[in-house]
Protein backbone atom coordinates (compact mmCIF):
# COMPACT_ATOMS: atom_id res chain seq x y z
CA UNK A 1 0.00 0.00 0.00
CA UNK A 2 1.20 3.27 -0.80
CA UNK A 3 1.81 5.53 2.04
CA UNK A 4 1.51 8.62 -0.47
CA UNK A 5 -1.43 11.10 0.71
CA UNK A 6 -3.92 11.96 -1.51
CA UNK A 7 -5.14 14.92 0.66
CA UNK A 8 -3.88 16.94 -2.20
CA UNK A 9 -6.84 15.49 -4.93
CA UNK A 10 -10.13 17.88 -5.76
CA UNK A 11 -12.48 15.20 -4.53
CA UNK A 12 -16.28 14.99 -5.13
CA UNK A 13 -18.87 14.41 -2.97
CA UNK A 14 -21.52 12.27 -4.24
CA UNK A 15 -24.06 12.58 -1.30
CA UNK A 16 -24.77 15.50 0.69
CA UNK A 17 -27.60 17.75 1.27
CA UNK A 18 -28.12 21.03 2.21
CA UNK A 19 -31.07 22.76 4.95
CA UNK A 20 -33.22 21.88 7.74
CA UNK A 21 -32.58 18.68 9.77
CA UNK A 22 -36.29 18.73 10.68
CA UNK A 23 -36.39 14.73 11.70
CA UNK A 24 -38.58 14.14 14.70
CA UNK A 25 -37.58 12.49 18.20
CA UNK A 26 -34.32 14.36 18.36
CA UNK A 27 -33.05 17.04 20.55
CA UNK A 28 -33.15 20.68 19.54
CA UNK A 29 -29.49 20.65 19.87
CA UNK A 30 -28.81 17.74 17.14
CA UNK A 31 -31.31 19.48 14.67
CA UNK A 32 -28.98 22.29 15.36
CA UNK A 33 -25.83 20.43 15.53
CA UNK A 34 -26.75 18.35 11.78
CA UNK A 35 -28.78 21.29 10.03
CA UNK A 36 -26.07 23.53 7.30
CA UNK A 37 -27.38 25.62 4.85
CA UNK A 38 -25.93 25.55 1.16
CA UNK A 39 -23.13 28.09 1.71
CA UNK A 40 -22.06 26.00 4.90
CA UNK A 41 -21.74 23.05 2.94
CA UNK A 42 -19.73 24.36 0.74
CA UNK A 43 -17.47 26.20 3.28
CA UNK A 44 -16.92 22.97 4.91
CA UNK A 45 -16.01 20.95 1.58
CA UNK A 46 -13.63 23.80 0.61
CA UNK A 47 -11.57 23.34 4.01
CA UNK A 48 -11.77 19.65 3.06
CA UNK A 49 -10.85 20.05 -0.23
CA UNK A 50 -13.53 18.76 -2.03
CA UNK A 51 -14.20 20.49 -5.07
CA UNK A 52 -17.78 19.45 -6.35
CA UNK A 53 -20.61 18.45 -3.98
CA UNK A 54 -23.79 16.86 -5.16
CA UNK A 55 -26.79 17.80 -2.82
CA UNK A 56 -30.26 17.28 -2.36
CA UNK A 57 -32.39 19.58 -0.09
CA UNK A 58 -33.65 17.98 3.42
CA UNK A 59 -36.69 20.32 2.66
CA UNK A 60 -38.05 17.44 0.08
CA UNK A 61 -36.81 14.71 2.50
CA UNK A 62 -37.85 15.66 6.07
CA UNK A 63 -39.92 15.30 7.80
CA UNK A 64 -40.86 10.94 7.87
CA UNK A 65 -43.33 10.39 5.59
CA UNK A 66 -44.41 14.40 5.41
CA UNK A 67 -41.91 15.66 3.54
CA UNK A 68 -42.55 18.05 -0.17
CA UNK A 69 -40.26 16.80 -2.63
CA UNK A 70 -41.41 18.93 -4.96
CA UNK A 71 -40.96 22.24 -2.74
CA UNK A 72 -37.43 21.00 -2.31
CA UNK A 73 -37.15 20.35 -5.98
CA UNK A 74 -38.11 23.80 -6.11
CA UNK A 75 -35.63 25.02 -3.99
CA UNK A 76 -32.65 23.22 -5.23
CA UNK A 77 -33.48 24.89 -8.63
CA UNK A 78 -32.85 27.79 -7.00
CA UNK A 79 -30.10 27.43 -4.38
CA UNK A 80 -28.14 25.12 -6.14
CA UNK A 81 -27.02 27.16 -9.54
CA UNK A 82 -26.81 30.04 -7.00
CA UNK A 83 -24.66 28.11 -5.00
CA UNK A 84 -20.42 27.99 -6.66
CA UNK A 85 -19.31 24.14 -6.05
CA UNK A 86 -22.62 22.32 -5.62
CA UNK A 87 -24.42 20.76 -8.04
CA UNK A 88 -27.93 19.04 -7.76
CA UNK A 89 -29.72 15.20 -7.14
CA UNK A 90 -33.25 15.85 -8.08
CA UNK A 91 -35.48 13.69 -5.72
CA UNK A 92 -38.37 11.53 -7.36
CA UNK A 93 -41.06 10.61 -5.28
CA UNK A 94 -43.07 7.97 -6.62
CA UNK A 95 -46.31 9.22 -4.40
CA UNK A 96 -45.62 12.99 -5.47
CA UNK A 97 -46.03 12.56 -8.89
CA UNK A 98 -45.36 15.90 -10.21
CA UNK A 99 -41.64 15.07 -8.81
CA UNK A 100 -41.22 12.76 -12.27
CA UNK A 101 -42.02 16.06 -14.29
CA UNK A 102 -39.53 18.05 -12.51
CA UNK A 103 -37.08 15.64 -12.64
CA UNK A 104 -37.54 15.77 -16.72
CA UNK A 105 -36.73 19.42 -16.51
CA UNK A 106 -34.12 18.78 -14.25
CA UNK A 107 -31.94 16.46 -15.68
CA UNK A 108 -31.73 19.10 -18.80
CA UNK A 109 -29.37 21.58 -16.44
CA UNK A 110 -25.96 21.50 -16.52
CA UNK A 111 -26.16 21.75 -12.59
CA UNK A 112 -28.12 17.72 -12.05
CA UNK A 113 -26.25 15.00 -12.09
CA UNK A 114 -29.15 12.54 -11.68
CA UNK A 115 -31.90 11.28 -9.67
CA UNK A 116 -32.52 11.33 -6.14
CA UNK A 117 -34.68 8.31 -3.86
CA UNK A 118 -35.46 7.67 -0.67
CA UNK A 119 -38.03 4.64 0.15
CA UNK A 120 -37.58 5.20 4.13
CA UNK A 121 -38.31 8.58 4.56
CA UNK A 122 -41.05 8.79 1.78
CA UNK A 123 -42.01 5.52 3.55
CA UNK A 124 -42.67 3.41 0.10
CA UNK A 125 -41.23 0.02 -0.69
CA UNK A 126 -38.42 0.38 -3.66
CA UNK A 127 -40.22 -2.90 -4.27
CA UNK A 128 -43.60 -1.64 -5.32
CA UNK A 129 -42.29 1.21 -7.67
CA UNK A 130 -38.66 0.47 -8.96
CA UNK A 131 -40.50 -0.48 -12.16
CA UNK A 132 -41.67 3.27 -13.09
CA UNK A 133 -38.34 4.86 -11.52
CA UNK A 134 -35.85 3.16 -13.31
CA UNK A 135 -37.58 2.98 -16.20
CA UNK A 136 -37.99 6.94 -16.07
CA UNK A 137 -34.28 6.55 -15.39
CA UNK A 138 -33.33 4.54 -18.44
CA UNK A 139 -35.80 6.67 -20.55
CA UNK A 140 -33.61 9.59 -19.58
CA UNK A 141 -30.33 8.23 -19.20
CA UNK A 142 -30.16 9.14 -15.46
CA UNK A 143 -27.73 8.11 -12.51
CA UNK A 144 -29.79 7.34 -9.30
CA UNK A 145 -28.38 7.63 -5.69
CA UNK A 146 -30.70 6.08 -3.46
CA UNK A 147 -30.55 5.50 0.61
CA UNK A 148 -30.32 2.22 1.56
CA UNK A 149 -29.58 -0.73 4.14
CA UNK A 150 -33.11 -0.20 5.79
CA UNK A 151 -36.41 -2.41 5.85
CA UNK A 152 -37.72 -0.53 2.76
CA UNK A 153 -34.81 -0.24 0.88
CA UNK A 154 -32.39 -3.17 1.13
CA UNK A 155 -29.92 -3.02 -1.40
CA UNK A 156 -30.50 -6.68 -2.65
CA UNK A 157 -34.13 -5.56 -3.55
CA UNK A 158 -32.84 -2.94 -6.18
CA UNK A 159 -30.99 -5.86 -8.30
CA UNK A 160 -34.42 -7.16 -10.37
CA UNK A 161 -34.69 -3.69 -11.39
CA UNK A 162 -30.85 -2.56 -11.89
CA UNK A 163 -30.48 -5.70 -14.23
CA UNK A 164 -33.72 -5.02 -16.35
CA UNK A 165 -32.76 -1.65 -16.81
CA UNK A 166 -28.67 -2.30 -17.86
CA UNK A 167 -28.65 1.19 -19.06
CA UNK A 168 -29.16 2.85 -15.94
CA UNK A 169 -26.54 3.12 -13.36
CA UNK A 170 -27.25 3.24 -9.33
CA UNK A 171 -25.37 4.22 -6.58
CA UNK A 172 -26.35 2.56 -3.64
CA UNK A 173 -25.45 5.01 -0.61
CA UNK A 174 -24.04 4.34 3.10
CA UNK A 175 -21.61 1.54 2.62
CA UNK A 176 -22.49 -0.65 5.83
CA UNK A 177 -25.76 0.45 6.82
CA UNK A 178 -28.32 -2.02 7.53
CA UNK A 179 -31.23 -2.70 9.57
CA UNK A 180 -30.16 -5.92 10.72
CA UNK A 181 -26.59 -7.15 12.36
CA UNK A 182 -25.33 -7.72 8.59
CA UNK A 183 -23.09 -4.50 7.38
CA UNK A 184 -22.51 -6.22 3.94
CA UNK A 185 -25.51 -5.56 2.27
CA UNK A 186 -24.52 -2.78 -0.15
CA UNK A 187 -21.81 -4.72 -0.94
CA UNK A 188 -23.08 -8.45 -1.75
CA UNK A 189 -25.75 -6.11 -3.86
CA UNK A 190 -23.12 -5.40 -6.24
CA UNK A 191 -21.77 -9.05 -6.26
CA UNK A 192 -25.23 -10.26 -7.43
CA UNK A 193 -25.91 -7.50 -10.11
CA UNK A 194 -25.68 -9.50 -13.46
CA UNK A 195 -25.50 -5.97 -15.18
CA UNK A 196 -22.49 -4.25 -13.38
CA UNK A 197 -24.54 -0.87 -12.92
CA UNK A 198 -24.45 -0.65 -8.63
CA UNK A 199 -21.79 1.32 -7.14
CA UNK A 200 -21.99 2.26 -3.78
CA UNK A 201 -20.82 5.48 -1.67
CA UNK A 202 -19.47 5.39 1.60
CA UNK A 203 -21.37 7.96 3.24
CA UNK A 204 -21.98 6.42 6.25
CA UNK A 205 -20.82 5.84 9.70
CA UNK A 206 -20.09 2.88 9.72
CA UNK A 207 -18.06 3.21 7.49
CA UNK A 208 -15.44 4.84 9.47
CA UNK A 209 -15.11 1.42 10.89
CA UNK A 210 -11.49 -0.02 10.42
CA UNK A 211 -11.07 -2.27 7.41
CA UNK A 212 -14.58 -1.50 6.43
CA UNK A 213 -14.07 0.34 3.08
CA UNK A 214 -10.78 -1.85 2.62
CA UNK A 215 -12.91 -4.98 3.09
CA UNK A 216 -15.27 -3.35 0.41
CA UNK A 217 -12.42 -2.62 -2.32
CA UNK A 218 -11.31 -5.86 -1.79
CA UNK A 219 -14.81 -7.55 -2.88
CA UNK A 220 -15.95 -5.32 -5.58
CA UNK A 221 -12.97 -3.24 -6.32
CA UNK A 222 -12.04 0.61 -5.79
CA UNK A 223 -13.77 1.18 -9.14
CA UNK A 224 -17.21 0.50 -7.72
CA UNK A 225 -17.19 2.82 -4.30
CA UNK A 226 -17.75 6.87 -4.08
CA UNK A 227 -16.99 9.33 -2.14
CA UNK A 228 -19.83 10.89 0.02
CA UNK A 229 -20.32 12.41 2.95
CA UNK A 230 -24.18 12.50 3.94
CA UNK A 231 -22.98 16.13 4.97
CA UNK A 232 -24.08 18.23 7.42
CA UNK A 233 -25.71 15.17 9.19
CA UNK A 234 -22.07 14.10 8.65
CA UNK A 235 -18.90 16.01 9.11
CA UNK A 236 -17.12 16.69 5.80
CA UNK A 237 -13.88 16.60 6.95
CA UNK A 238 -14.26 13.63 9.01
CA UNK A 239 -15.29 11.54 6.42
CA UNK A 240 -12.88 12.65 3.75
CA UNK A 241 -10.39 11.64 6.10
CA UNK A 242 -11.00 7.80 6.26
CA UNK A 243 -10.70 7.92 2.93
CA UNK A 244 -7.06 9.65 2.90
CA UNK A 245 -6.02 7.48 5.26
CA UNK A 246 -7.30 4.01 3.79
CA UNK A 247 -5.12 1.06 3.77
CA UNK A 248 -5.36 1.37 0.22
CA UNK A 249 -3.15 2.45 -2.91
CA UNK A 250 -2.89 5.68 -3.91
CA UNK A 251 -4.65 4.87 -7.25
CA UNK A 252 -7.55 3.33 -5.32
CA UNK A 253 -8.26 6.09 -3.10
CA UNK A 254 -8.25 8.71 -5.93
CA UNK A 255 -10.81 6.49 -8.02
CA UNK A 256 -12.80 6.48 -4.34
CA UNK A 257 -12.13 10.28 -4.11
CA UNK A 258 -12.28 11.68 -7.61
CA UNK A 259 -12.02 9.61 -11.05
CA UNK A 260 -14.89 7.06 -10.37
CA UNK A 261 -17.64 10.54 -9.82
CA UNK A 262 -15.89 11.53 -13.00
CA UNK A 263 -16.64 8.76 -15.30
CA UNK A 264 -20.33 8.67 -14.22
CA UNK A 265 -21.43 11.76 -13.47
CA UNK A 266 -21.66 15.11 -16.22
CA UNK A 267 -19.38 16.92 -13.51
CA UNK A 268 -19.15 20.14 -14.94
CA UNK A 269 -15.03 20.97 -16.00
CA UNK A 270 -14.84 24.35 -14.53
CA UNK A 271 -13.75 22.60 -10.87
CA UNK A 272 -13.68 25.51 -8.35
CA UNK A 273 -10.97 23.96 -6.34
CA UNK A 274 -8.80 22.40 -9.71
CA UNK A 275 -5.33 24.00 -10.23
CA UNK A 276 -4.04 23.76 -13.85
CA UNK A 277 -2.96 20.15 -13.56
CA UNK A 278 -5.62 19.07 -11.71
CA UNK A 279 -8.47 20.01 -13.87
CA UNK A 280 -11.29 17.12 -14.27
CA UNK A 281 -11.83 15.93 -18.02
CA UNK A 282 -15.92 15.56 -19.56
CA UNK A 283 -16.69 12.26 -19.41
CA UNK A 284 -16.96 10.38 -22.28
Amino acid sequence: MSNTSTSDIAAIDVHAHYGDYNFAGVSPEQVDWMTGCADEVVRRATRANVAWTVASPLLGLFPRGKADAAAGNDEAARVVPATPGLLQWVIIHPLQPRTYEQAAEALKQPHCMGIKIHPEEHCYPIAEHGDAIFSFAAEHGAVVLTHSGEDRSMPEAFIPFTDAHPETTLILAHLGCTSDIDPTHQVRAIQQSKAGNVYVDTSSARSIMPRMVEWAVDKVGADRLLFGTDTPLYHTSMQRIRIDHADLSEQDRRLILRDNALRLLEIPNSDPLATAGDAPQPTQ
